[in-house]
Parts: structure tokens; C-alpha cells; sequence
């Protein structure tokens, strides 16, 4: 064999030997690269495993959600734990300052003491540990609800007074309401009598509640608003929730008659004390229909000018600053009140004010004997007066806490629910 052909045959042996060798290679290679996955992948499950050993079953939740805005100022703040116990929550304002609060006697929950300020942005965190005394952490920052994004409602009477069996539940909210329903809805008002109290929207921003007929004399009403959260208008929501309750006191009813000149005082229904008075004269009627004594003041500055009664300077037919014995009637500057400038014999006789009701009083206010200081004496903040024979029209039922003048079909009907 020549040299040429033996080089010929061991090139062929060679490429055959390297085809089963590639071949054989490639086969060994998918058995090979599989048991290598196995053993990668048992590796890793068993990571996997002793990472899941090392983990916290405790799950914490944080109310309101981390990057709320328009949250609640009230009690929607809180941090809960299942599958563990809390060990230790931290909330403070985006500028550092502390906010108390407090753990549950189980460790289930935390929740702020105190209301949060509106416009703050605060800060949570929170560590719990389960059973085996693994720990977990949780963070989050929310914005409260802002001033011009919130509304509140001013209420008349105060919590814990005393009133006048015709006083209502006066609330005058800050921002217009759009969506009344939602609000009333969230406000109720309730008797020891068990009268059926019902709401009467007067305008956007002001909500009246009264029963059909007066309150019934010792008895206790609740008012409770239940507002936080309530969307009153477009992205404007309620922040209040508070429960106020006060008592009516005794049932007293005044009559003022500007035709005999006297006003009677009633107690449940009898008369306890006639008084001369002095109404408005025939150029400046008294207003006529039932009206509620809304503020009282010992003295106080009465002025022409403030309610329409200017000489051609431009300043008032009067002004008096030191008004005795004054209980406003109207928001339009109509009052019952001392007079010390006119003289005595007009009571009883002749009607001469600008539309206020006169009783005999002294400058000062001091005398205690005088019929002036007697009935402011003897009179609460939501006693009624209720006024006839003027000559005048009825006084509009928003003009003060007068919405007695209203009949109970037309209260009822300015419901929103």
C-alpha cells in the first residue's frame, strides 16, 4: 500500500471515529446537561426552601394605603397584623413630629390617639413578628384630606346646654352642598320624646332639623354627624364626626300683641306674667310670626346704619351703644330688648321702635326689678316669641332660627331624603 492511500484510509477512520465521537458526545451531552439541571434545580428548591424557613408569616396591613391623598382626619388610620403580633408602629408628619398612638391589648391592631391635622402628610412604620418570632416590616405615607377639599358644619345649640322648647338644630356648613342627600343622610337628630325630627334645607349651606311641633319640655336631644369621608361636592368630603346632646328646658312661650301693647309670658301653657311692651310704629312694623330667641347680651351697641336706617349722611337714625337686656329675634337686626330712653309711659300705650320690641328698662342694665331684666332673667337661648297684630308680613323662616313659620308639609318637603 502506498503512502498516499494509507493517509487516504486513516483520514476516513479519523472522520468517521470523530462523527461518533460528536455524535456520542451530543447524546452524552443531553443525558449530562439534564442530570446537571436536576442537580441545579434540587439546589435551588432546597434555597428556596430555607428561604421560606427564614421568612415571616406575619402579614401587616396599613390603613390608608401608602400615597393616598384626601385621607380621613379621623379614625381611618390604622395598622393591623394577622398570622402574628404587633411589636412596633411609628407614625409621624413628613417634618418629623411624633404622633401618639397605641398597640391593642391583643397586638392585632394600632391606631392613632388623637384627630390628624388636615393638609399633613404622615409617615408609618410598622414591625411585627409571628410564632416562630420572625419579623416583617411595612411602610407607608398618605396626605389627609386639605381644607379646601373638606367641609364642616357649624351647629347650633352647644353640647350640654339648655334651650327653649323651639329651638332646631341649626348646622351651616362651610363649602355649598351639592349632593344633600348623601349629607343629610349622614346626620341624625333623635328625642327622649320620640318625636319624628326631619331636616329642611334652607340653601346650600344650611341644614335645619325640628319636630312638628315644639320640643317637648325635659326632654334630651341627640344630634349625631356622621360625616367623615361623605362626598358633599364634587371632590369636597365631610371630616366631623361627633355626637352632641342637649336639654330642653321648660316649656315657655311668649306672646307679644302689638294691638294691646302687652306681651304674655306662658308656661306650659299658662300665662306667668304680663308685661307692657312698645312694638314697631306704623312707619316701622314689627315682623310678624314665630321667632326664637337665637343670642342674648346683657348690653350691646345697636346701630341705624347696620340695618338699613340712615339719616342723608349716610349714618343711622340711631345708635345706641349700650342696649340693655337685648335677645335677638332675626338675623336682620329685629330684637326684644330694654329701653331706657323712652319714656315710661309709652309701654302699654303706644308702639314707637323701628321694629323691635321695647320693655322698660334702666341704663346699666343693673336694676333687677325693671321688666326688661325679669324676662331676659327668666329666658333661654331658643325660647319662642311669637308676634301679631303688626300690620306686617310673617318674618321668612330663614331669617333666624324662625322656621316654625313653615307648616310641616312644607318643612318636610324641603328634604333631601
Amino acid at each position: 500500500m502506498t503512502d498516499s492511500k494509507r493517509r487516504k484510509r486513516l483520514m476516513a477512520a479519523s472522520a468517521l471515529l470523530g462523527g461518533v465521537l460528536v455524535l456520542t458526545a451530543c447524546g452524552g451531552g443531553d443525558d449530562k446537561s439534564g442530570a446537571s439541571d436536576g442537580g441545579e434545580g434540587t439546589s435551588q428548591s432546597k434555597v428556596d426552601e430555607a428561604a421560606a424557613k427564614k421568612s415571616s408569616e406575619a402579614q401587616i396591613k396599613i390603613t390608608p394605603k401608602d400615597g393616598s391623598d384626601n385621607a380621613s382626619i379621623n379614625n381611618g388610620t390604622e395598622v393591623t397584623v394577622s398570622k402574628g403580633s404587633l411589636k412596633s408602629v411609628t407614625m409621624k408628619t413628613a417634618n418629623g413630629t411624633a404622633v401618639a398612638g397605641q398597640i391593642s391589648a391583643d397586638k392585632k391592631s394600632w391606631k392613632p390617639l388623637n384627630r390628624l391635622e388636615r393638609a399633613t402628610t404622615y409617615k408609618i412604620a410598622a414591625t411585627a413578628a409571628d410564632s416562630e418570632g420572625r419579623t416583617a416590616h411595612e411602610n407607608a405615607s398618605f396626605t389627609t384630606v386639605s381644607p379646601s377639599n373638606s367641609f364642616i358644619g357649624n351647629f347650633t345649640p352647644e353640647d350640654g346646654s339648655t334651650v327653649g322648647v323651639g329651638m332646631p338644630v341649626s348646622i351651616n356648613f362651610d363649602k355649598a352642598i351639592t349632593n344633600k342627600a348623601a349629607v343629610q343622610k349622614g346626620i341624625s337628630v333623635s328625642s327622649s320624646s320620640g318625636q319624628e325630627v326631619v331636616g329642611h334645607w334652607f340653601n346650600a349651606n344650611r341644614l335645619d332639623f325640628r319636630p312638628e311641633d315644639y320640643w317637648t319640655g325635659g326632654s334630651t336631644v341627640t344630634l349625631k354627624l356622621d360625616l367623615d369621608g361623605v362626598e358633599g361636592a364634587n371632590g369636597v368630603f365631610g371630616v366631623q364626626q361627633k355626637t352632641v346632646t342637649f336639654k330642653v328646658g321648660r316649656n315657655q312661650v311668649s306672646i307679644v300683641d302689638a294691638q294691646t301693647k302687652t306681651m304674655k309670658v306662658t308656661r306650659d301653657g299658662k300665662t306667668i306674667k304680663t308685661i307692657p311692651i312698645s312694638a314697631g310704629s306704623p312707619e316701622n312694623k314689627t315682623y310678624q310670626g314665630q321667632m326664637v330667641i337665637s343670642e342674648k347680651f346683657t348690653e350691646t351697641r345697636m346701630d341705624g346704619s347696620t340695618v338699613g336706617f340712615k339719616n342723608d349722611d349716610g349714618k343711622g337714625e340711631y345708635d345706641i351703644k349700650d342696649v340693655p337686656h337685648a335677645m335677638r329675634l332675626s338675623n336682620s337686626g329685629t330684637f326684644i330688648h330694654g329701653n331706657y330712653w323712652g319714656a315710661k309711659s309709652i309701654f302699654g300705650s303706644v308702639n314707637t321702635s323701628h321694629g323691635c320690641v321695647g320693655l322698660s328698662d334702666t341704663k346699666g342694665a343693673k336694676d333687677p326689678n325693671t321688666p326688661a331684666s325679669w324676662f331676659y332673667t327668666n329666658t333661654l337661648i331658643g325660647d319662642v316669641v311669637v308676634v301679631k297684630n303688626t300690620g306686617d308680613k310673617t318674618i321668612a323662616p330663614d331669617n333666624g332660627l324662625n322656621g316654625w313659620n313653615l307648616d310641616w308639609a312644607a318643612w318636610k318637603a324641603g328634604s333631601a331624603v
